[in-house]
């Protein structure tokens, strides 16, 4: 049984369903865009309403070119409270650029989303939680640009991404010249490995009971439990993509259930709802260090 109150932090990140990684080899038709373009903005929508009925923070990492093609979506998602972070300018893993690539991608994002919200970006979430052993260089750049946060490094194991040996608690990431405050995705420590709870298919698949005990787990080492989710897993009714067979499974399962499961979250946990800046304002920082380059 849990022993201390848990913190909750709701994480979205913002991208057209054409934009996820499986599907990264496709070349949708400008219309199909435009309709996956209106359908994430309507769910999105709806999903703000359903935070604000439960009363709930969250913050929501865009892409860039979002701010642009649907600007008063993001001044909405700002006007309700939430908290604007960057998920890059067009959703390309950071492996996919060079450095200087890559610092320029993260400041077209962040000067997009800050003219259009009005409000200060200060946290990142990188596309497919791509800040790995392989891009250690981005950890630099990031602390560069004076971000207070970052969220990219999940702790597990998994074909796409992942630094298993990473800790599951808040952390500094180190680099070769700075450091960022860490806030990697919930996990579950059982059977001697960490066990992914904190959202995507993980969260339409694996029955809640696993994300509650992952997410007391962390309370109890008095860290909170960072969730996140897309808009396009809470759409059942898209045109899906032409993925593979294991692509589709993982893009698809679960995705008529996710907005009662989100409910029921929200219902579980009311009260006790953090955006990502608050929590990073809270920490100290006496926080354990961590490289994950060479």
């Amino acid at each position: 049984m849990n022993s201390k109150p848990a913190t909750v932090v709701l994480s979205f990140d913002i991208e057209e369903h054409h934009r996820i990684e499986a599907a990264a080899h496709l070349e949708p038709a400008s219309e199909t865009t435009a309709i996956y373009g209106q359908r994430m903005e309507a769910t999105t929508r709806r999903l703000l309403d359903q935070l604000a009925a439960a009363g709930a923070p969250a913050t929501f990492f865009i892409v860039g070119e979002i701010a642009q093609s649907h600007p008063q979506l993001v001044r909405a998602i700002a006007g309700a409270g939430h908290e604007i972070g960057s998920h890059s300018h067009n959703h390309r893993r950071i492996r996919r650029l060079t450095p200087e690539q890559f610092r320029e991608d993260l400041r077209r994002s962040i000067d997009a989303l800050q003219q259009v919200a009005g409000v200060p970006v200060v946290g990142y979430r990188a596309p497919t939680f791509s800040v790995t052993r392989a891009t250690a260089w981005a950890v630099d750049i990031l602390a560069e640009a004076g971000l207070k946060y970052d969220s990219s490094v999940f702790p597990v194991r998994h074909d796409r991404y992942g630094v298993p040996d990473a800790p599951r608690t808040p952390f500094w990431l180190c680099g070769e010249r700075g450091k960022i405050l860490e806030l990697p995705p919930a996990t579950y420590r059982r059977f001697g490995q960490n066990l992914p709870v904190a959202g995507g298919g993980y969260f339409r698949l694996f029955p809640l009971a696993f994300l509650r005990a992952g997410v007391n787990q962390l309370a109890n080492a008095g860290a909170p439990g960072v969730l996140y989710f897309h808009p396009w897993e809470f759409d059942p009714g898209q045109p899906k993509l032409p993925l593979g067979a294991l692509s589709k499974f993982r893009t698809y399962v679960g995705i008529g259930k996710s907005t009662a499961r989100l409910g029921r979250i929200l219902d579980r946990y009311r009260g006790r709802f953090r955006r990502c800046i608050d929590v990073a304002g809270e920490l100290g920082d006496d926080l354990p260090s961590f490289k994950i380059g060479d």
